[in-house]
């Protein structure tokens, strides 16, 4: 579905660091990669009850692109419906993980699951609906798939 190959994480302390670059916006705008996006997801999830993904990070990832150099518009940057569509499908995925699955293992689960692909969001979009400037200011709904 995609012809971007998906890299594992090695470790716990990979998708930690990850994470933790994310929250502080130390990690380098090279490492902020899809996989970078859906492992910190899922650690918040797992490992930081106080962040709420859906609330959270649209603030969290529009301050990390603006610490790195980066610009949030409406061609580039941070995109309200890909957070919120991920978000929940990295929750739902989560919730059928064992709470005692090492992280590591649970983030390359994950990154081995139908959501991974890069292009997973066109299964319920439509290219011109999912990247018009209104998913990228604001959550829209699907126009092809119900979100399950």
């Amino acid at each position: 579905m995609t012809d971007h190959p998906i890299r594992p994480f090695a470790s716990d302390a990979a998708a930690r660091r990850v994470t933790h670059g994310l929250l502080d916006r130390s990690l380098p705008k090279e490492e902020w990669t899809h996989e970078a996006h859906l492992a910190a997801c899922l650690t918040l999830l797992r490992e930081h009850p106080e962040i709420v993904p859906e609330r959270d990070l649209p603030a969290i990832i529009s301050g990390y692109n603006l610490a790195v150099g980066g610009e949030n518009t409406d061609s580039a940057g941070y995109h309200e419906t890909l957070t919120q569509l991920y978000a929940r499908g990295v929750r739902a995925f989560a919730e059928t993980l064992p709470a005692d699955l090492p992280l590591v293992d649970a983030v390359n689960a994950l990154l081995a699951s139908p959501i991974a692909p890069r292009d997973w969001p066109l299964c319920f979009y439509t290219r011109e609906r999912l990247f018009s400037i209104e998913a990228r200011r604001g959550w829209v709904e699907p126009d092809l798939a119900a979100i399950g």
